[in-house]
């Protein structure tokens, strides 16, 4: 089973309250989207680091999105894609455009570090 959730209008608010969460925004005609996709699908096969964080992939074309939309109104404005978003305790504490599995893993790393002593 896939630890990239597939998020829908069902689950998003849910998926959003975890402790620690990361949507990636896409769209289904998206080439990079698709590409990273496989990416993080592999990067999370093979992970054991980020057991604790929820994953997801959000396609911004399908329907039944208005909630989501209506509750982020910044994505009107969305040009780029695919956008990574980092959640913790359902706030929103990162953003960033594109791919790469090193450089999410960093993001988290800071993000989740436990406090120095």
């Amino acid at each position: 089973m896939s630890r990239l959730e597939t998020i829908t209008r069902e689950n998003w608010e849910d998926f959003l309250a975890a402790p620690a969460a990361v949507l990636m925004l896409g769209k289904s005609d998206c080439p990079a989207c698709a590409v990273w996709t496989e990416e993080l699908t592999t990067f999370l096969e093979n992970d054991s680091e980020w057991i604790s964080v929820r994953f997801g992939k959000l396609l911004l074309d399908q329907p039944g999105l208005g909630g989501f939309k209506k509750a982020n109104p910044w994505l009107a404005g969305l040009k780029d894609l695919p956008l990574n978003l980092i959640y913790i305790e359902g706030e929103k504490v990162k953003e960033f455009l594109g791919s790469g599995a090193d450089r999410l893993a960093n993001r988290l790393r800071r993000l989740l570090a436990p406090p120095a002593p």
